[in-house]
């Protein structure tokens, strides 16, 4: 069998100093972004994957068993987030049932390099990564790691992780077929962010339908999926399309902002204007009117994800990434 690459053998591929390839592997913060790259690049292609020796002399017993989940946001919005309470709520009911026990960590692009040494170092014995976006540079030094990893929504095109996710290409095609259904043909959308895969999935599974339908593309303003930022598109959105007569937005929260920056401007919902939400979060069966949205089911994939993460934890070889469907729930905003 043919021996495994040395980390002395990655820093002379990388053309960086062995203490410096390690620095990379822990995560500090003490290296350049050109450096930490042609570290991981060389990791890459030489196959390297570090080697944790077991915590206190032998196997990790049950109770010392950690899984660390991370959302690739801020931590207040995994607070504020109603998908978040869901997600790491059912995340929290397996691994307690496995005597495993759940951190909940945030790490934003701008702050990742503090929550890295704590995952690659042996601290957690795996990761749940919740919704990386491209060039994140947590979910790049996870992919060389070695550590058991399972993310939560498609990563970056670039970076290789196993994950699960939800169809939000059809999901998004549900909501513009129903929306077409209902004669609408003014459409604008508020789009997530466009380094993020599941906004894009939306956008462009929303567009296709419209373009299948003969009907060309309408404005799109983009949020962050928070209620400030729906309420900074819907008003773009009205600029540009006065007579719009229906809002997609790629989820619940900007929906509902949307609601409200139409009744301030005097378009009833859905007389004037119907609105198609995302999630299916409680935030769309308490809005007056209650929401139109397409559900996806996050207590289904955190589940899922859990125990597709204790198996690669076994040491078991990740075999698929499951796509769950998402489902058209028809309220009175349409």
């Amino acid at each position: 069998m043919a021996e495994q690459p040395t980390l002395a053998q990655v820093a002379a591929a990388a053309g960086v100093s062995p203490a410096t390839a390690s620095r990379v592997l822990t995560g500090s913060v003490r290296v350049s972004t050109s450096a930490r790259r042609q570290v991981h690049e060389a990791m890459s292609q030489l196959g390297y994957v570090r080697r944790r020796a077991p915590r206190g002399g032998g196997a990790p017993r049950r109770s010392d068993r950690a899984v660390a989940v991370v959302v690739c946001d801020p931590i207040h919005r995994v607070f504020a987030e109603p998908f978040y309470a869901r997600l790491l709520g059912a995340a929290d009911d397996v691994l307690g049932k496995h005597g495993v026990a759940m951190m909940v960590m945030g790490a934003a692009a701008t702050t990742s390099t503090t929550a890295a040494p704590p995952l690659v170092s042996g601290a957690v014995n795996g990761v749940l990564l919740v919704g990386a976006r491209s060039r994140h540079p947590l979910a790049i030094t996870l992919a060389a790691s070695g550590v058991a990893v399972r993310c939560v929504g498609r990563p970056p095109d670039d970076i290789d992780l196993p994950y699960i996710d939800v169809n939000n290409v059809d999901g998004a095609r549900q909501a513009a077929e129903h929306l077409l259904l209902r004669g609408r043909r003014h459409i604008a959308v508020i789009a997530g962010p466009a380094t993020f895969p599941a906004a894009r999935d939306r956008l462009d599974g929303f567009r296709a339908a419209l373009r299948a339908a003969g009907i060309g593309d309408g404005p799109v303003a983009y949020g962050d999926f928070t209620h400030a930022s729906g309420v900074h598109a819907a008003r773009l959105l009205l600029q540009r399309m006065p007579h719009l007569d229906a809002i997609f937005a790629a989820n619940d929260t900007m929906a509902a902002a949307a609601i409200g920056v139409l009744r301030d401007a005097g378009r009833k919902v859905p007389d004037d204007v119907a609105v198609v939400g995302f999630d299916d979060s409680s935030i769309a069966r308490h809005l007056r009117p209650p929401l139109t949205t397409i559900r996806q089911p996050i207590e289904d994939l955190a589940s899922i994800a859990v125990r597709l993460l204790l198996a690669g934890m076994s040491g078991e070889t990740p075999k698929d990434n499951p796509i769950l469907p998402a489902e058209l729930v028809v309220r009175e905003s349409t």
